[in-house]
């Protein structure tokens, strides 16, 4: 079970968020905070803290970095309503272990949660964008997938849904060391340098 924090100084998005990841079968959300202070005056045992980037009297980065002094175990996912690739980067080079904006669905949010506990960076897709626009298609050929075998463009998928290691091993009966193995496969294949370009790949690909 992934234990999660809430931290948003609005009551209605803390609630929604705890009523949306708290249905999950492998998420309980243990605390909600209105800001950072709350959080570290009262700290929780939580693995996933789910953090407003911007709170009231305080910076979303600076109580992840004071967080992280008492509990550098625990892993930090970042949210923001309106981002840019400048918040983003900021959080990430800061240490975040993701981000997502507010606009992700319930089914994203829940990804990046597990994302984030399995040891992955992930990103929403809004966030993605934003770091990564989006380019009009240019004349050309498209990635290769042909050199996929049917189990890796599996994995490429599940990559795509912003899935680590152990959700794409549990979701088609596979050991970690197997994924792994596809993964690197897939990467090399495809001559991208890591598993999120890769995954940015699957946006604009058609469905397998």
């Amino acid at each position: 079970m992934i234990r999660l924090a809430i931290v948003d100084d609005q009551a209605l998005v803390r609630e929604g968020l705890a009523l949306i990841l708290g249905a999950e079968p492998d998420i309980e959300v243990v605390a909600e905070f209105a800001d950072g202070a709350g959080l570290l005056r009262d700290p929780v045992p939580a693995d996933i803290i789910l953090l407003d980037l911007y709170l009231p009297g305080a910076d979303g980065v600076a109580t992840m970095r004071e967080m992280r002094s008492r509990r550098p175990e625990v892993k930090v996912l970042m949210l923001t309503t309106v981002g840019s690739a400048a918040d983003i980067q900021r959080a990430l080079t800061a240490g975040a272990d993701g981000f997502v904006l507010k606009d992700a669905t319930g089914a994203e949010l829940a990804a990046a949660v597990r994302g984030a506990h399995a040891g992955v960076r992930p990103l929403s897709a809004s966030a993605a964008d934003l770091l990564w626009p989006r380019r009009p298609a240019r004349p050309g050929p498209s990635p290769d997938l042909t050199v996929l075998t049917p189990r890796e463009r599996e994995v490429l998928d599940l990559l795509g849904q912003g899935l680590g290691n152990r959700e794409i091993a549990a979701a088609l009966a596979l050991a970690e060391r197997t994924v792994k193995t596809h993964v690197s496969n897939v990467l090399a294949k495809l001559d991208v340098a890591s598993r999120t370009q890769a995954a940015l790949l699957t946006r604009d690909l058609p469905p397998s």
